[in-house]
C-alpha cells in the first residue's frame, strides 16, 4: 500500500512536468495529417496498449517485481495519456469558429467525456468478477481471482477506446489556418504564479481533484472492508454513475 501511494504520487508530479512540454511539443508538430491528429493517433495506440499490461502483470511476479513492474506502466500510462489527451483538447479552434460554436462543441466534449467515465466505473467491479467465474458477491473470491477479470476488461476498454479515437481521427479535419503560439515551460509557470486569477482557478482544480480521487479511490476499500462486501461498491458505482449520466444528459 505504501508503494502504490508512492508510486500514485510521484506519476502526479510527473505530471505536472509533462503536460506542458506535451503541449510545446505538439504546438511545434508540422505533419501533412495536421498538428494534432498524428499525436493523437499515436497517444491513443500505444495509450492502449499500456493500459492493458497495468492489469497483465506475469503471474510470476511478486513483492518487489509487482512494485517495479506498476510503477513502470503506470507512468508510461500516464505519459501516453497525455500524449493522446492534450492535442485532443487542444485542437477545439482547429476545427471550429471562435464564439457559440467552439462553446458548445466544448461543452458537449466535455458532457460526452463525463458520460464515457461514468459507464466503466459503474461496470468494472460487476464485470470483473463475472469474467473470472465469481458470483457478484465475491466474499471468498481470491487476490489472483481478479487478475483474470481486470486483465481482458481492460483489453475490452483498451479496444473500445482505440475503435472510438479512430472514428475522431478519421473524421476530423483541421483547418490549416490554426495557429498556436508555442511557450517555453519556464515562460508558463511564470505567467501562473504572477496571475492572482489563474492561480487561484489551480489552486481551486487541484483541491477539488484531490478530494474527488481520495474520496472515490478509498470507495472500494470501504465497501470491501467496512461494509463487508464488493457488491455493494458495484451497486453504489451504479446508482451514483447512473445519476452523473443523467446530469450530463440533462
Amino acid at each position: 500500500a505504501i508503494a502504490m501511494g508512492i508510486i500514485l504520487m510521484a506519476a502526479r508530479v510527473f505530471d505536472a512536468f509533462n503536460d506542458p512540454i506535451m503541449g510545446v511539443v505538439v504546438a511545434k508538430t508540422r505533419t501533412k495529417w495536421g498538428k494534432f491528429r498524428p499525436w493523437l493517433f499515436i497517444g491513443t495506440l500505444t495509450n492502449a496498449v499500456i493500459l492493458y499490461l497495468m492489469f497483465a502483470a506475469p503471474p510470476k511476479l511478486d513483492g518487489n517485481g509487482l512494485v517495479a513492474y506498476a510503477a513502470v506502466t503506470y507512468i508510461l500510462w500516464g505519459v501516453t495519456y497525455t500524449m493522446m489527451d492534450i492535442p485532443y483538447w487542444s485542437m477545439i479552434p482547429a476545427i471550429t469558429d471562435p464564439g457559440k460554436e467552439r462553446e458548445n462543441l466544448s461543452a458537449l466534449a466535455r458532457s460526452c467525456a463525463g458520460v464515457g467515465s461514468a459507464i466503466p466505473t459503474v461496470l468494472t467491479m460487476i464485470v470483473v468478477p463475472a469474467i473470472s467465474g465469481a458470483a457478484l458477491a465475491a466474499d471468498k473470491l481470491k487476490i489472483t481471482d481478479y487478475r483474470i477479470g481486470f486483465k481482458w476488461w481492460a483489453l475490452l476498454v483498451a479496444v473500445v477506446f482505440v475503435i472510438s479515437e479512430a472514428i475522431c481521427v478519421a473524421n476530423v479535419k483541421e483547418r490549416g489556418d490554426t495557429v498556436v503560439e508555442s511557450h517555453g515551460i519556464g515562460e508558463m509557470f511564470h505567467s501562473l504564479v504572477t496571475n492572482d486569477q489563474a492561480l487561484a482557478v489551480v489552486i481551486t482544480i487541484v483541491l477539488v481533484n484531490s478530494a474527488l480521487y481520495i474520496t472515490s479511490n478509498l470507495l472500494i476499500y470501504f465497501f470491501t472492508y467496512d461494509i463487508g462486501s464488493e457488491s455493494g461498491y458495484a451497486l453504489f458505482s451504479a446508482f451514483g454513475g447512473g445519476a452523473q449520466i443523467l446530469a450530463m444528459m440533462l
